[in-house]
């Protein structure tokens, strides 16, 4: 019995060592594993961190570019409206911004609202008009009394802004359809096809948001 002693005392040990080493090796897996988790966790945030910044960067540039190409057009639609109508140049830029801003509020092209207030009041502030229509884009208080309250119709920002409001709510009535929008901001089919047809004069300097990025 007692010669046995030392090979069970050996097994014992043995045993003992291999349980310690796998229970290492075990050990050892796990923290690789969660190492390797961490690893890929962090390299997925950085790229999606990155891909974030990027499009960031890529609306920046976009915003820049198109801020860039309105405010030419900006410029080159006041010194038509100087050069054509006789308007002062300061005011001509006033309205001309007045137009680009009320275009993109309202996603209606520019050269529209520069055809409607080209006929309606040839860019004339305080032109007065049937049913006391007024200012540049001609707009009828009575018919339009919740919308120009408190409003100074002969200032070229808020016409220009009540004008929009007025043809983009029209266009909504009629589903999209410009003609028919035009029709009831006008009166008539002949006034719309009269609007419509000015505003190809004015497209190659006041292009829509659209015709600009092409």
């Amino acid at each position: 019995m007692d010669a046995c002693r030392p090979e069970a005392y050996n097994r014992m040990i043995c045993k003992d060592f291999l349980y310690r080493y796998n229970a290492s090796v075990f050990s050892c897996l796990i923290a690789m594993r969660r190492l390797l988790f961490l690893l890929v966790l962090s390299l997925s945030l950085t790229q999606a961190v990155g891909a974030q910044e990027n499009a960031q960067q890529d609306r920046k540039e976009s915003t820049d570019q198109q801020d860039q190409t309105e405010r030419q057009a900006s410029r080159q639609i006041s010194r038509l409206i100087s050069e054509k109508f006789g308007i002062a140049r300061v005011k001509a830029e006033q309205i001309s911004a007045s137009v680009m801003s009320a275009a993109s509020k309202y996603s209606l092209p520019p050269a529209l609202l520069l055809a409607i207030i080209s006929i309606e009041s040839r860019f004339k502030e305080k032109a007065r008009g049937a049913n006391g229509a007024t200012g540049l884009m001609q707009v009828v208080p009575s018919a339009h009394k919740r919308l120009v309250r408190n409003i100074d119709l002969t200032e070229a920002d808020a016409n220009i802004e009540a004008g929009s409001a007025i043809l983009h709510g029209y266009i909504q009535s009629a589903q999209g359809d410009v003609g028919a929008a035009l029709k009831s901001y006008g009166g008539s089919k002949a006034y719309a096809e009269k609007v419509s047809l000015r505003a190809k004069s004015f497209e190659p300097v006041a292009p829509s948001r659209d015709d600009a990025g092409k």
